[in-house]
């Protein structure tokens, strides 16, 4: 199932092919690629959380990388990425009643730094589109230092945010909702 969506992702983003290779070459790996304990590069899973109108993206200030970014964390096993995009929208926003759609939305291979005892390592990003559905007040959790609300258009147009933050929101903006 992640394997053709992994090429389905390549067909419908041809630009970003080569990193769709990337991602079904560690699905092939032999060595278990959904746990964090794989320092060689494992899968993670994030969501771009957008409210009900599809005009703001719900960001955390990353309290380990103090950057804005999209919510998301460790596949901990979870075979099923989209649930992991799922649970860690809930987990990091206390949000409920949120729906993810089960195409992926991007995908983002990207260096994490060593820090304490954890070497630095490649992060495997699946990213999915999650939607709220009721309130969107959301609560921050300990991992995040800050949440916001954040104007798509404004995300698309920001230098100063992460390049893949841009690109997310450049999808965003031109896919038909």
């Amino acid at each position: 199932m992640l394997e053709a969506a992994f090429r389905d992702y390549a067909r419908r983003w041809p630009d970003e092919a080569a990193t769709a290779e990337i991602f079904l070459e560690l699905l092939a790996d032999a060595a278990d690629p959904f746990v964090r304990e794989r320092l060689a590069g494992h899968f993670t899973a994030s969501s771009w959380l957008v409210d009900a109108m599809g005009t703001r993206a719900l960001l955390t200030h990353h309290r380990k990388l103090d950057r804005w970014l999209q919510l998301g964390g460790h596949a901990d096993g979870d075979r099923d990425l989209s649930n992991v995009a799922l649970r860690e929208a809930e987990e990091e926003s206390g949000l409920v009643d949120l729906q993810v759609e089960s195409e992926l939305f991007d995908l983002d291979r990207h260096w994490i730094p060593e820090r304490g005892d954890v070497p630095g390592h490649w992060h495997y990003d699946a990213r999915y589109v999650v939607r709220t559905t009721g309130s969107e007040d959301f609560v921050v959790s300990e991992e995040s230092l800050d949440l916001a609300w954040r104007d798509i258009h404004a995300i698309a147009e920001d230098p100063a945010s992460d390049e893949s933050m841009r690109r997310m929101a450049a999808k965003w903006l031109g896919r038909a909702r």
